[in-house]
C-alpha cells in the first residue's frame, strides 16, 4: 500500500479544495508507488476538474480494474459511470457506450435497486438529450435516476438526474416546469451537498440552459453565483474556463465588449492542455462575434476558424460575417443549411433573427416574414423576454421592409422597450435605426432623425465600426475614400502614437499576429513604405 508522503499531501489538499496542489501531489505520489483504487477515484476527480481529461480517463480505468480484481463490482461500475460521462462530453460516442455496456454487464451481478444503476440512467438521459435530442425519452430516464438517488440518499444522483430532466422539459417547451426541476437540483448545489464534479456539472448546465433559450437574467444570476463557487476551488480550470465564458457571453449581450473579449481569452487560456473541445470553442467563438461587430474581420475570421477546430459551429456569425461583407449569397446558403439542419425549435429560434436579417437583405420577403411569423409563435411558446424582442424586432423589420411602417413601427417599439429593459444596448440601437427609417416614411423627419442619432452614438460608444459605416451611409452621409476597415483605421490610430504592435495587441485583446497581417495591409493598401508614411498619410487625409 502506497502511504508516501506525497499521497496524505493530496488527500489533504482535496480536504481544502486546493486541486492544483493535489494535482501535483497524487502524480508524485503514483511515482512512488501503486495507489489504491479510492486514490485513484479521487485523482480522476481532481485530473477533471483541473482540465487534465486524458489523465482523468486513465485513472479511472486503473481503478475500474482494482475494483474488478477486488470482487467491487459497483466501485468498478462508478468509474464506468464518470468514464461514459467524460466521453460523452468530448463526443467519442463508440467509446462511451463501450463502458456503458461495461458497467451494465457488471450490474447484473447487484441488486436491481442498487444506486449505480441510477448512474447509469443518468448518463442514458444525458446521452438522449445531449445528443440524440430524444427530450421526452430523456425526461422518464432522468426521473427514474433520481428515483434511485432518492431511495439511496445519494444526492449526487438525484441532482443529475433533475438536471438532465430540467434540460429535456426546456428543450420541448415546459420552460416553467424545466427551470424548476433545475433549480430544485440547485439547491443541493448551493446547500454544499455534492461533490465538486456534480456541483460544477450542474451550474454549468443550468446556465447553459438558460443560454440557450436567451434566458439572460437567469443565467447572469447563476453566472454569479458560478463565479463565487469558483473562486472557492484553488486552481480549477474546467468549470473555471466554463465561467469565464458563461460571462463572456453575458458581457458582450450588455455591450461591455472590451470586458467580455477580456474574460474570453483568459477563459482560452484557462482551456489550454485542455481536452474538451466544446468547452474550448465557445470562448473562441465570442471572441469571433466580438470582432465581427467591432469591424475586425480578419480576426473574426480567424476566431472563427479556430473554434470550428475545437468543434464549435460558427454560426450564425460566420453567415453574417459574410452579409457584413456583401457576400449576400453565401449568407443566404449558409442560413438555408442551417435551419434546414435544425434539431428542434429551439435551436431554430437562436437561428430565426440571423436567418431574417440575411433573407431580407437577400431580397427574400416571403422567406423571412414566414420566419417571423414562426419566430413570434414559438417566443410565445417559451416565453423568454429576448425572444419575444426578436421576434417584434423581426415581425417589425418585415413590415417595413414590405412598406407597411405603421404597423412595422408599433412592433419595433415593444421590441426597443423589451431591449432597453434587457439592457442589450447593440439589439436596441440597431432597433432604433428601424424605427428612424419608420419615421422617415411616415414623414416624421425630426423624430427620424433624432432615433438615427441615438442609434449612431449608441454604436460610437460600443466601438462597432461597421454599424456607424452602414447607418452614415443608409443615411447618405459620407461615403469612405479611403480603402482601409474600421478595424484598420482603429491600428492606425494607434501606430501613428507611436505604439508598437505588442502594445496595440494587449490594448485590442487580439493576437500580435493579427496585429502583423492588419498593419502589412494597411501598408499595401495605402502603397506607403513605412509606418511613419502611413501615419502622414492618414493626417494629409484628416483620417487622424
Amino acid at each position: 500500500m502506497n502511504d508516501s508522503g506525497s499521497l496524505a499531501i493530496a488527500r489533504s489538499a482535496v480536504a481544502r479544495l486546493a486541486w492544483d496542489e493535489a494535482m501535483d501531489a497524487f502524480t508524485d505520489a503514483d511515482r512512488e508507488g501503486p495507489l489504491l483504487a479510492d486514490d485513484l477515484a479521487e485523482w480522476a476527480m481532481v485530473a477533471y476538474l483541473m482540465g487534465s481529461t486524458e489523465i482523468s480517463l486513465s485513472a479511472l480505468n486503473r481503478a475500474y480494474q482494482l475494483y474488478l480484481d477486488g470482487g467491487d463490482p459497483a466501485g468498478a461500475a462508478r468509474c464506468g459511470f464518470w468514464s461514459a460521462f467524460t466521453l460523452f462530453t468530448r463526443g467519442e460516442m463508440a467509446q462511451a457506450n463501450g463502458w456503458v455496456g461495461r458497467s451494465q454487464r457488471l450490474m447484473e451481478s447487484l441488486p436491481a435497486d442498487h444506486p449505480i444503476n441510477g448512474y447509469l440512467l443518468a448518463v442514458e438521459s444525458f446521452r438522449q438529450v445531449a445528443i440524440d435530442g430524444d427530450y421526452a425519452a430523456s425526461y422518464e430516464t432522468a426521473m427514474r435516476a433520481v428515483a434511485f438517488g432518492t431511495k439511496g440518499g445519494d444526492a449526487d444522483l438525484v441532482a443529475l438526474g433533475l438536471n438532465n430532466a430540467g434540460r429535456a422539459q426546456v428543450r420541448i417547451g415546459n420552460v416553467a416546469g424545466g427551470m424548476l426541476l433545475l433549480d430544485e437540483a440547485m439547491v443541493s448545489v448551493v446547500s454544499g451537498e455534492l461533490t465538486p464534479t456534480v456541483a460544477g456539472t450542474v451550474y454549468c448546465s443550468l446556465i447553459e440552459a438558460c443560454e440557450t433559450i436567451s434566458e439572460f437574467q437567469r443565467a447572469q444570476e447563476w453566472t454569479d453565483a458560478l463565479t463565487r463557487w469558483c473562486d472557492q476551488q484553488q486552481g480549477m480550470l474546467t468549470f473555471n474556463g466554463q465561467c469565464l465564458t458563461h460571462r463572456s457571453h453575458l458581457l458582450r449581450r450588455h455591450g461591455d465588449w472590451s470586458l467580455a473579449a477580456a474574460e474570453a481569452l483568459r477563459a482560452c487560456e484557462r482551456f489550454q492542455g485542455a481536452t474538451d473541445q466544446m468547452a474550448t470553442g465557445e470562448p473562441l467563438y465570442q471572441l469571433g462575434e466580438i470582432s465581427r461587430m467591432t469591424g475586425d474581420e480578419t480576426a473574426a475570421e480567424e476566431f472563427y476558424g479556430r473554434a470550428t477546430e475545437w468543434g464549435r459551429d460558427p454560426q450564425p456569425g460566420l453567415a453574417l460575417l459574410r452579409l457584413q461583407q456583401g457576400r449576400v449569397e453565401q449568407a443566404v446558403a449558409m442560413m438555408r443549411r442551417l435551419i434546414t439542419e435544425a434539431r428542434d425549435d429551439v435551436d431554430r429560434c437562436r437561428l430565426f433573427p440571423a436567418y431574417v436579417e440575411v433573407m431580407l437583405k437577400a431580397g427574400d420577403m416571403d422567406s423571412a416574414a414566414a420566419a417571423a411569423k414562426d419566430l413570434e409563435r414559438l417566443a410565445g411558446v417559451y416565453g423568454t423576454s429576448a425572444w419575444r424582442a426578436e421576434a417584434q424586432l423581426a415581425l417589425g423589420a418585415v413590415m417595413l421592409d414590405r412598406g407597411d411602417a405603421d404597423a412595422g413601427l408599433a412592433h419595433l417599439r415593444r421590441a426597443y422597450d423589451a431591449w432597453q429593459v434587457l439592457r442589450v444596448p447593440y439589439e436596441a440601437a440597431r432597433t432604433r435605426v428601424l424605427i428612424g427609417l419608420a419615421c422617415r416614411r411616415m414623414g416624421d423627419e425630426d423624430t427620424a432623425r433624432r432615433e438615427l442619432d441615438a442609434a449612431e452614438q449608441a454604436f460610437l460608444d460600443l466601438g462597432a465600426g461597421p454599424a456607424v459605416t452602414a447607418l452614415r451611409q443608409l443615411r447618405g452621409g459620407i461615403v469612405r475614400a479611403h480603402p482601409l476597415t474600421d478595424r484598420e483605421l482603429e491600428i492606425l490610430a494607434l501606430v501613428a502614437r507611436g505604439e508598437t504592435n505588442r502594445e496595440i495587441a494587449d490594448r485590442l485583446f487580439i493576437a500580435v499576429k493579427t496585429v502583423d497581417r492588419h498593419v502589412a495591409n494597411i501598408l499595401a493598401k495605402l502603397a506607403v513604405p513605412s509606418r511613419t508614411a502611413a501615419t502622414a498619410w492618414a493626417y494629409e487625409h484628416d483620417l487622424l
